[in-house]
C-alpha cells in the first residue's frame, strides 16, 4: 500500500499515458509531451523517474498501474487499477498520506522534492524540483502527509 485514504484532492490531470507499472503514491514526471490539449495523443507520456535530477514533476499517481493479461483476468476496479499503457489519474494539487518517501526522515514544514524511483524526499538531490511540503513527520509505518502544489 502506498497511499492511505486520508487525502484532499483539489486538482487532477488525466491527459498522460503511462507505459510502465507504478504504485499509488509514487511521483510521475513528464517523459514526453503531446501537442495542444493532448487528451488522446499517445506521445503525452508520464514516467516514474529512476533518478531525480532532471525530472519534471507532474504529481502523485492515484491509480495502481499494472501489467496483466486481460484475456485471463480483468482490471480490479475496486483497487483502482489501470492497465499499463493507459491513462492514470495524477494529483497536481492537494494532500496525500504516502509511504513513498526516501532519504532522511522529514520534519513538518520541510519542502518535499522529487527523489529517485518516484519517491518524495526532504533532501534535494542535485537539481531535483520541489513538489510541495511535508505536513507531518513519518509514523511508525513510514507514512507522512504531503501537500502537493504543482503549477
Amino acid at each position: 500500500m502506498a497511499l492511505k485514504g486520508d487525502r484532499n484532492v483539489l486538482e487532477t490531470d488525466i491527459s498522460f499515458f503511462i507505459n510502465e507499472t507504478a504504485e499509488k503514491g509514487q511521483l510521475a514526471c513528464i517523459s514526453t509531451a503531446g501537442s495542444g490539449a493532448a487528451m488522446d495523443n499517445s506521445s503525452a507520456l508520464a514516467t516514474v523517474v529512476a533518478e531525480a535530477s532532471g525530472g519534471i514533476p507532474l504529481g502523485v499517481i492515484l491509480n495502481d498501474v499494472v501489467n496483466i493479461d486481460q484475456t485471463r483476468q480483468h482490471i480490479n476496479w475496486q483497487k483502482d487499477e489501470v492497465q499499463q499503457g493507459g491513462k492514470c489519474t495524477i494529483l497536481m494539487k492537494g494532500t496525500v498520506v504516502t509511504d513513498q518517501i526516501s532519504g532522511t526522515a522529514p520534519t513538518k514544514g520541510q519542502i518535499a522534492y522529487v527523489a529517485d524511483a518516484g519517491k518524495v524526499s526532504a533532501d534535494q538531490d542535485g537539481t531535483a524540483l520541489a513538489v510541495g511540503r511535508f505536513l507531518s513527520i513519518q509514523d511508525a509505518d513510514g507514512f507522512a502527509k504531503v501537500a502537493v502544489n504543482l503549477p
